[in-house]
């Protein structure tokens, strides 16, 4: 196997970064880099699809193949795109609004389709690029520059959308915390399928601070509940935290207090397909519950790009013409020969077959 010993160097671009200073966006794209970098795929197999919105400027900040498409229509891109070329290692990046409003329906299709695409949803609960409107994952009564008043309706919580969409991956993370956020974008980069990492992450300039009761590290251990399939969900600066299911509820309690022991404290199943206990994770909100951080589900599924592949293979073995060039020189077919210094004037050579089907 060729070893091509990348570093996230080799994924940055010559383009100057035009984020504001500050901002979340330079965290998670040095996230991705270095994800690309361990992946071990050859430089020109990875192309950065993205819609509108201050991350979709990700493409030129990339050492990649890119395409900054429009509002809305980089998963439907991203799906044509690793559709027709199932060799490339495709990566939507978008926004709550990018993907979760203008672009809802291609979201929810991308996801239940389960092309083998990693998507990256940006998730600031703003619209940062028009300058502080409220977006679909805004909470209620928030007030901003088209809600003076406050919102008068509940958010979108992008993990309900993706298990509403018989999703088969789908984890968060915060941009401040660029370790874990590359180990999770590294698992869903590996995962066969629709992937779908929920980033939160901060605009500096029109919702600052929104996610600084989750990330602050002083509350990091205490507020976020880092994930891993097959180990104790516990949590805590003294790990002594953990989750259990009380009358069928998630319920958080304290290991030694009240009879409860490691031994009863939920195990993380990321690979099952029954996404109740994954929903469940995903409602986990302050103050009641920590944050559920990391992989919430990763299940195997038949994938659509290799569905579409095999059913084309399987078409083209039982039929005479299997592409459409052999269709184009089926049949009555023409020549048009370019004239010679003999016989100046050009002429038509036919050339007759018969049609195959």
């Amino acid at each position: 196997m060729t070893d091509f010993n990348y570093t996230a160097k080799n994924f940055k671009s010559e383009n100057e970064v035009r984020w504001c200073p500050g901002c979340g966006d330079y965290a998670i794209m040095n996230s991705v880099q270095r994800t690309m970098a361990e992946m071990n795929i050859p430089h020109e197999k990875f192309a950065v699809i993205s819609g509108i919105g201050c991350s979709s400027r990700f493409p030129y900040y990339m050492s990649t193949f890119g395409f900054h498409t429009i509002h809305g229509r980089a998963t439907a891109i991203a799906s044509g795109v690793k559709t027709a070329n199932p060799d490339l290692n495709v990566w939507v990046i978008t926004g709550d609004g990018d993907s979760l409003a203008i672009g809802g329906n291609h979201f929810i299709h991308l996801v239940r389709r389960n092309i083998d695409v990693n998507l990256v949803l940006f998730n600031n609960k703003i619209y940062g690029l028009t300058k502080g409107q409220y977006s679909p994952t805004s909470a209620r009564g928030v007030v901003t520059k088209t809600s003076p008043f406050g919102t008068v309706e509940d958010p979108f919580v992008p993990g309900q959308l993706v298990l509403g969409a018989s999703g088969n991956f789908f984890a968060r993370a915060v941009d401040s915390n660029v370790k874990h956020t590359q180990q999770v974008l590294k698992e869903a980069a590996q995962h066969a399928g629709t992937s779908v990492v929920e980033v939160l992450q901060n605009c500096v300039i029109f919702n600052d601070g929104i996610h600084e009761e989750i990330a602050d590290p002083k509350f990091r251990n205490e507020r976020q509940l880092f994930l891993e399939h097959g180990k104790p969900m516990v949590f805590g600066n003294e790990k002594d935290k953990g989750l259990v299911f009380d009358k069928g509820r998630l319920k958080v309690v304290k290991i030694g207090e009240d009879g409860y022991t490691l031994d009863d404290i939920l195990v993380h199943d990321a690979k099952t397909s029954d996404p109740t206990l994954h929903l469940a994770l995903i409602n986990m909100a302050l103050p009641d519950f920590p944050v559920a951080m990391g992989v919430i589900r990763s299940v195997e599924a038949l994938v659509y790009d290799q569905e579409v592949t095999r059913q084309i293979n399987e078409v083209q073995a039982t039929r005479k013409i299997s592409k459409v060039d052999e269709l184009l020189r089926s049949g009555n077919t023409w020549e048009v020969n370019e004239p010679t210094s003999s016989d100046p004037v050009p002429f038509f050579k036919k050339r007759c077959t018969l049609a195959q089907e």
